[in-house]
Parts: structure tokens; sequence; C-alpha cells
């Protein structure tokens, strides 16, 4: 399946924002931007909330009909592998296939020949790039050594796909950004002769990047790095995917953490430059306005957002271990709870918000919600009731916050 050029990864972890979220798609659409939802949400996730992977469809199912979207929408089995794919196989129509535990693993020794006999050859200088594309024996054992391994599962995991769903019926993204180090374009380009090699049919690939894309807060890094790697893998994707035989369309894929303003206009001026295609995910980014709007709407929600904090506060390692490698939250910073249970429903919204211009804007305690969504699943119908409560309020703060921050500076 061919994606559309612009697409954009939106999880709800609740599944209550569905129309909030395409309602931000909407307003794209009225400005002459064309992007497409990713409505996405991992296994994870599911195992964490209680939930099953046919409510996401049902979720972008009933939003598209409610606001009559006319256009193209998918939902993500994000973050899958061999051992997870199953359940999503009937809900899903885009697969984020994730092979970061086999990234480093050791390949058979013929197989590594055979990457070489096949892809090394002399230096590929394709027009704007940095520097040029060494693919010598050396160099091409050298990213067999790290990516082999972890794309001959993704292999595995499209082939098992592939076995069980029509072709031509799913789209399939290969993940390598839990890497140790970003790739270099040369083995950019390797990963992808190994995908092609395993006949992945690959629509978008989401490599590592320099800098730190930690949960729910801004970039941290050189932006100078990011602008020259992001424009390196925007050139290797357009020469060397035709090159290689691999789907018209291929593009790249930034997925690591929730917000990433800081880059966002280098983002927007490179792919019009290259007129390339994006997808970028925004998951996580729903369930803060969600919590933030909540705690504004009256005593009831503030104290249950406090509550939240508090617990988040008492079982700190328990909630930030599955995301403690994308957090960058100073834990003597945080405040103590009574103090955030001494805050107005504004005051605490506020610290939640991803505002840097207000000074109330806390980035320790942004993430540290991010990652306390479990504990809102575990309030059940206290939570949700005063999602339903507060639809408008939460729903208008759900899709300003898609349009404002998100889509406007990435593609207007």
């Amino acid at each position: 399946m061919n994606l559309p050029p612009l697409t954009l990864g939106i999880g709800d972890r609740f599944g209550h924002q569905g129309q909030a979220q395409l309602r931000a798609l909407q307003y794209a659409r009225a400005e002459g931007i064309e992007v497409s939802p990713v409505w996405n949400k991992s296994n994870r996730e599911h195992a964490l909330i209680g939930t099953e992977p046919p409510s996401l469809r049902a979720e972008a199912e009933e939003a598209v009909t409610a606001l009559g979207w006319m256009y193209p929408y998918f939902v993500d089995a994000d973050h899958i592998n061999l051992k997870t794919v199953d359940r999503f196989l009937e809900a899903s129509d885009f697969f984020t296939i994730d092979v970061a535990d086999s990234i480093g693993k050791t390949p058979e020794p013929s197989a590594v020949d055979r990457l070489v006999a096949k892809h090394a050859g002399k230096p590929l200088e394709y027009p704007g790039l940095s520097s040029p594309i060494l693919r010598g024996p050396d160099e091409v054992r050298a990213a067999a050594a790290k990516f082999l391994c972890a794309m001959q599962e993704a292999g595995e995991v499209y082939r098992h796909i592939a076995s069980l769903k029509p072709a031509g019926s799913f789209a399939v993204e290969v993940s390598t950004d839990e890497a140790s180090a970003p790739q270099t374009p040369a083995e950019l380009y390797l990963i992808l002769a190994m995908l092609a090699d395993e006949g992945v049919p690959v629509a978008t690939i989401a490599p590592k990047f320099t800098g730190h894309f930690n949960k729910g807060v801004d970039y941290e890094g050189n932006v100078g790095d990011f602008t020259r790697e992001f424009e390196d893998d925007l050139i290797v994707l357009k020469h060397a995917g035709p090159a290689l035989g691999l789907p018209e369309g291929l593009k790249l894929s930034i997925h690591s953490g929730s917000d990433k303003f800081l880059i966002y206009p280098v983002i927007n001026r490179l792919v019009k430059k290259h007129g390339a295609g994006l997808h970028l995910k925004t998951a996580g980014t729903t369930w803060l306005e969600e919590i933030a709007a909540v705690a504004a709407s009256g005593e009831e929600g503030r104290r249950l957002a406090a509550g939240i904090y508090a617990d988040a506060l008492a079982r700190y390692e328990e909630v930030t271990a599955p995301y403690a490698t994308v957090l960058h939250i100073d834990r003597a910073k945080l405040p103590p709870a009574a103090e955030v249970s001494s805050w107005d429903g504004a005051r605490l919204a506020r610290a939640i918000i991803h505002d840097q211009s207000c000074p109330d804007y806390d980035p320790n305690v942004r993430q540290l919600y991010h990652v306390a969504f479990k504990l809102a699943a575990e309030a059940g119908t206290k939570f949700t009731d005063l999602l339903k409560l507060h639809d408008e309020a939460v729903g208008t703060a759900v899709t300003g916050n898609l349009w404002e921050r998100h889509l406007k500076p990435l593609f207007l």
C-alpha cells in the first residue's frame, strides 16, 4: 500500500478524542494542507489501559463517519513484533515493525557474505548529500553487524502479516530509531538494501537522529546536526528507494517523543525543498491535553488530576520504567504532592500544557504526567466520566493543540 505524502500519527490512549483529532486535520485541509490521520496505539499502551486493538479501529471509523471525512485514514499497530502482531491483524492497515531488540545481534556469516556480494561497490554521490555513501566491503560488513539481524526480523514479521492479510491492504513502517547512535547516510542506504532483499515493501522508515527526543517535551540537541542528518536522509530515500526497487513514495518518519517544536521549522523547510513526504507521530499529546483540561474543569477534575500526580510520585519507578530511555525528568525539581494539591485547576493545567512562554509550564511535571496515563486508567469511570462531562472543553484543547502546535508549524 502506498501512503499519501503527508501523514500524522495521532495516538489516543483512552479512545475519546477521535473527532477532536480529526477536526484539526479538517482545519489543515481548509488551508490546503492534505495530511492523512494515522491512529496509533502500541501493544504496551493497550496492556496498560486494558483495551484491545479493535477499539482503535472503532474510534477511527466513528470519527470519520461523524465528520464526513472522505479522505484516506489509517490505523497503526504501533511498535509490534512477531510476538505481539497477531492481535492487531484484523483492525490494522498500518504496521510499525519495531526491531530494536535485534539491532546489534550477530548475523550469520553467510548472510553477511551475500550482502557484501550484492551491495558492495563504489561510493555513491547523490546531489546535495553532505558526503558520499561509502559501501565498500568493510562498510557493508560493519552495517550488517549492526542491522542485518534486525532487518531479517522485519522481513519475518512482514511475511507473517502478508500471509494473513491481502496484498496491498496495509502499509509497513520499520523503526530503527532506538539504535544506540544515529544512522549515517551509508547505513541508511544499506538498511534499505537489506529490507529490499527481504522483500519488505517499506512505506516509511524511522531512523535515529542526533539529539534527545524525550516524551512530551521539546527536542534537545544540536539543531545544525539534526538539519544535516535530516536532509541527508531525505536525499538517500529519494535516490536509493527507486534504485533498490522499493515502493514509490518511501518517506521518513519521526516518532521518538511527542513534541519537537524546535525542529519543526527545519522539517517544514526541508520537506518543501525536496518535495518529500513525511510521517510524524504525536503519541501521548492527546492524553496530556485531556488531563490538563480535566484539571481546569472544576474541583472534581482538579482533585483527580492532583491525585494522579501524587500517585505517580509514589509509584515513580513503576510508571517511568517502561519509558526510562526517553525521559529527562529532574526528580529533585518535581514539586511535592502537597504543593501540587494546593494549586487551583488552572494553575495545574498551566504546569502541564506545553507552552514554553508560560512561567508555570513545568517540563518535569509534564513528563511525569505523560507516563502516568496508567493511573488515569486505574481511576476508571472517575476519569472517563469527566472526559464525557467536559467533552467540549477537552475536545477544543485537543484540536487546538494538534492544529496550532503541530500541523501549522510543520506544514504551513
